[in-house]
Parts: structure tokens; sequence; C-alpha cells
């Protein structure tokens, strides 16, 4: 039975972030695309933190921007406060972070989404899949319909069998007040993938009428707050709302302590690994005895919302021991919960039964991307899906796929490290683990990643002449401090003042410019800089361009020679369905590892664990490199 005669280009199951920007990517491409949600009103739902960006995380985001995907786009018009957060350290470090508003987050995103030609919407759950000889045909609706399609990319994110704890209550769910999805994973498993659970969890909502921030410490955003997205159509905040951080105890400890025994945690009901880096605060205390406190976030939702955001609590504990337990927390005396934290566990796929497209390797044209990669974060979600979306309008369309390499992008890195190691616990991105991060900074996504996202015909002409023009703006300044001398009399007032050594005689601005003590503050004050740039219309985001190009040349010339050592071995294809167990010299380890995963070159080999250098040897002569 179907009331849908039409076969879609591409299928998007899940209107979460990953969900949203898949078929955002799709239909931009060219594909008639069709969003299946479970509910139209929760479109790029905010389930847990209402904030993008972070640690590697705002990475990603300007990545999805500066491939065309909307996720900064949204955030920027969006957003109640702007931070860029580990400003002392090096440009590879610098990260933005952006709270939203939580309500206005999720309108925007339907907005945009239904100004986005080729895109239809259907709220209905999906059931099934239709698989026909190894190969995705389309997918089976609650309602009895079947949708055919030529791709299908799930994103269901924690919904696949659901199920939420709350101390010793449980009960289906994908996400407070919504029904768990049931029927994909069991239609998946019959068909030969390897499923497997994982744990999340949130932490209770709270009035913000009912605390007390006078006991607790400010947290503004940035004097001079910037943006994600790189288009001149969002603007930089000017009003921001603060946030608000406290502190646990030992009395708050204790009394979490008193609820263990209920906890689902605790006493065996949950058995899912749960993510490492965002643990709940009963697994923070259990694991960190020796701590005496720990910081508790306190994020408003909104612009015109009491509701109130409770970081750092996360909690799965019975609802009396939070309330209990909260309470004691300072600021947080009086608090009125809108709602108690819970945990879920959900249904992931092991990502190694993946390709580098997110297409599978079980059944053709059929994506995943998000939380059933088994990752964790709104980010790592979103891109994934962007990339699912290109690489499923691309398959339709008889096009090469589009793969983005380590030292290209983190989304490169994010896909190459589950894919090619998987994971057993969530996956959240770190900037320590892209070993090319001076490369990879937020301020040069444009750079890297515009000009070919527009060849695939994603990323608009109008982002790519931007990237031109902020290309040549910075070359043409820092050419002008190649080629500029400056006098002693000019340069060493400024020298002694920022505890430098001072100079002789005249030298070129740029070797100045490059010590560490100089920023570029102190370079526009210089003879003729500041008449240079405002003649040439170089902007703050062309200046801060040259900047990182004057003072990290050398880091950033190393990291290109090293990622060009790597690329030789990226360049060394195995042959498909090659038989590992012939090679006799490969370690049994090796062996299995390699059958398993089915890299497609000796660098993705390299990097299976288990796979040892001498195994890459080895593979290189039966190469005949």
């Amino acid at each position: 039975m179907s009331l849908f005669t039409d076969t879609y280009d591409v299928i998007v199951v899940g209107a979460g972030h990953a969900g949203s920007e898949a078929a955002a990517a799709a239909a931009n491409m060219g594909s008639k695309t069709l969003l299946v949600t479970m509910s139209l009103q929760n479109i790029a739902q905010m389930s847990c933190n209402p904030a993008m960006g972070g640690i590697a995380k705002g990475q990603i985001v300007r990545e999805i921007d500066a491939l065309g995907g909307y996720s900064g786009i949204v955030t920027d018009k969006t957003a109640i406060q702007f931070k860029m957060l580990n400003k002392s350290k090096g440009p590879a470090m610098w990260s933005p972070r952006a709270q939203s508003d939580r309500m206005r987050f999720a309108e925007e995103w339907r907005n945009m989404l239904e100004q986005t030609d080729n895109l239809d919407f259907y709220q209905d759950m999906i059931k099934g899949l239709i698989i026909e000889d190894g190969e995705i045909k389309g997918v089976k609706t609650g309602l009895g319909f079947d949708i055919k399609a030529k791709s299908v990319i799930i994103t269901a994110g924690t919904f696949l069998n659901g199920l939420i704890h709350i101390g010793e209550k449980s009960f289906g769910g994908g996400r407070s007040g919504e029904s768990a999805s049931t029927g994909i994973t069991e239609d998946l498993v019959k068909v030969g993938f390897e499923a497997g659970r994982m744990k999340t969890g949130t932490p209770p909502r709270v009035d913000a009428r009912s605390l007390d921030f006078s006991k607790m410490i400010e947290q503004p955003g940035d004097e001079n707050p910037e943006k994600f997205s790189y288009l001149p159509i969002t603007k930089p905040l000017t009003e921001q709302r603060s946030c608000y951080m406290s502190y646990t105890s030992q009395e708050v400890h204790d009394l979490l302590r008193s609820g263990f025994d209920r906890s689902p945690m605790f006493n065996g009901r949950i058995q899912s690994t749960g993510p490492r880096y965002c643990p709940s605060i009963e697994d923070k205390i259990d694991r960190f005895a020796t701590k005496d406190r720990h910081q508790i976030f306190v994020e408003p939702e909104g612009w015109n919302t009491v509701e109130i955001y409770v970081n750092g609590f996360s909690t799965s504990l019975p609802e009396d021991v939070q309330d209990k337990a909260l309470r004691k927390v300072a600021g947080f005396e009086n608090v009125k919960f809108l709602r108690y934290g819970y945990a879920i566990e959900y249904d992931y796929f092991p990502p190694t039964q993946l390709t580098h497209t997110l297409e599978t390797k079980l059944v053709k044209n059929l994506f995943f991307a998000g939380q059933i990669n088994g990752t964790t974060g709104y980010e790592e979600a979103a891109s994934q899906g962007l990339m699912a979306g290109i690489n499923a309008a691309l398959k339709v369309q008889q096009r090469p796929p589009f793969i983005l390499k380590r030292d290209e992008a983190y989304i490169g890195v994010l896909i190459d490290d589950l894919i090619t190691k998987g994971t057993e616990e969530p996956y959240r991105m770190f900037t320590s683990r892209a070993e090319y991060r001076t490369l990879l900074r937020q301020d040069n996504a444009d750079i890297r990643l515009t000009p070919i996202s527009n060849a695939i015909g994603l990323a608009s002409d109008e982002r790519l002449e931007r990237v031109k023009e902020k290309v040549k703006k910075s070359d043409l300044l820092v050419q002008f401090l190649e080629e500029t001398s400056i006098k002693p009399a000019d340069i060493n007032p400024i020298l002694e003042a920022k505890g430098s050594a001072v100079i002789n005689q005249s030298v070129k601005m740029f070797k100045v410019a490059s010590r560490p003590q100089i920023d570029f503050k102190d370079v526009v004050t210089f003879p003729g800089v500041a008449q240079f740039v405002e003649e040439n219309n170089i902007d703050a985001e062309a200046i801060e361009q040259a900047e990182v190009k004057v003072k990290y040349a050398g880091y950033i010339e190393k990291e290109k020679n090293n990622a060009d050592k790597l690329q030789r071995l990226e360049n060394i294809s195995i042959p498909k369905s090659f038989d590992y167990y012939k090679v006799k010299s490969l370690s049994i380890e090796a062996q299995q590892k390699l059958t398993k995963i089915q890299p497609v070159t000796i660098s993705q080999a390299s990097r299976i664990s288990g796979v040892s250098p001498s195994d890459v040897s080895v593979l290189l002569v039966y190469m005949g490199r």
C-alpha cells in the first residue's frame, strides 16, 4: 500500500541535527529529497545542552558552514552568547562556542528547510526498510505506506529502541515525552548488520526564578563576539545573556551516593557504555572520588524563558535524590524542577560497517549518520549528516564520492576514526584527535573547504568569491609587511613596552610582526600599515588570516610536509576484497582486523588498531612498493 507514487532520490529518516543537514545537502545538490520524522514540531531539537561549538566542535561547525551547511547560520541567528575558547593558546586551539535560544534554534532550522527547494516533509514512524538483493529500495511507515527511494539515510539519534531510565523507573522513549522507534534495527540485523547499545544522559531543567544568581560566578560572553558563519547574512551579537557557574560539595556527593543503590547505572539495569568525556554526576563522583567538588554550569535556554539547563549535573538517579542533592549547591537552595534528569539507552551500529562516504558495506545506497554510528554531540552528528547527504546525492547522480582526508578537515578525521577504528563508547571530537590541527583551524575552514564544495555544486558561488577575496587581501597584507621596512625609532618603544629585544637598524615589518610578543593590534600602528589596510579595504577576518600566516608559517609548512608524506600512503590503493589470509607474513590480528575493516589504502590500513608498522611494511612489499 502507498499513497506515495514518486520514487525519491534520497529519503532521510530522522530530523535531528544529522537528518536536517543531510536533507538540506541532498536537496541543495538537486536531489528530490524526503525528510521523514516522527514529529515535525521537533525538527533539529536541542535534546541536551542549548549550545553549539566548543573545543574542536566549533571547528566542525565552521567546516559545515564552509561546505554550505546550515548549522552555522542557524546558530548565529539564534545565539544568546558567543565565546572564543582557548584564546590564550595558539590559533590551532581556538574554538568558537555559542549558547543558543533552544526554541528559536529549532524554529529557524525548520524555516530554512521549508525554504529549501527539492525537499518534501512527512510525519510518520519508519517501521522497516525495503531491501532487495543487497540494495535499499525504500522505507515502510507506521501507517503502512511503502515509499520508494534510490537511497536512504538513517539518522535516528537515540530513538532506535530507546529506553529512558530515572532511578528505578524505566520506559520506552527516544527523548523525554517522545516515543521510541522500532523496526529498523530488527530489519538491519536480519540482513547481517552488527548492532550494539549505548547510553547517554541529560541533566535536570530548572526554573530560573527559583535560583539565587548572587551566589554564583557570572560567565559573560566575549566583549567583542564573533560568529560562526562566513556569510554576511548573519551578524555578531550586540547583546548577550550571561551564564553562571557554581560547584558541588562533599555534602552534595554524599547525598548523591545515598541513591546509588537505586541508580540504574550501579544496580545493573544499564549495561551499555556512556560518554567518557561527558559523564553523569554519579559517574564523576564515583570515578573521581578524591575530588571534593565539580563545576556546575548554569545555562539559560533562551532570551525569553525561565528554563535553565544545569550543565554538569547529568543524572539518572531517583527524583528525590536529584532534588535533595541539587538543593545543596550554592544558589539552588530553593530550586524548582521543570523536569528531572534521565539516562537513555539506544541501539547503534559499529561504524566499521561503513565506507568513507558513510554508505554501508552490506547494503548499497544505504547511509548512516549521527548517533547511530556511535557518536555524541550535535556537531559530530550534523557533520556526518552533511557528508551522508552529499554522498547520497552524488551516488544517485552517478558522480564520484566526496571524501575529506585527515589533513583537510576535522570532519575527515571524525569519519576516518569511526570507520577505521570503530568505537565502543560514544565518540566525541577533540583537537588532540587531529594530527594536523595547525592546518585545520577554525579561521581557515572556508579556505580549505569552500572551493571543493563549490566544485560539487553545494557551496554557493557567493561563498567562493568571498573566500577568494579573503585570501587575496590577507596575502596583500603579508606581502606589504614582507616588502616594507621599519626604523628603530618607530618600533623600539613598542618592543621595549612588550619586553621584546630592540632593533639597531631598519628591518622588514614581517620580521618584527612574527615575534611572539607582538600582536597585530601593534602591527596596525606601524607607520603606513593602518593606511594600507584602509585603502585596500582589508577587514578583520583577512587581518586575522595574515597574522596566522606571519606568526605560524614555519609550523604550517612543517605540517604540510608531514601531510604530503602521508599522502604517499593514501595513494597506494588496496584491491577490493583483497585476501589478507594469503599474506602469511601478516600477524593473525592484522589479518583479522584488515579483513573486517577492508581498508581502501595503505594509509587507512596503518591506522587500524592492531595493525603494526611491520604489518604495513609487509603490505607495502606485497603491493610492489
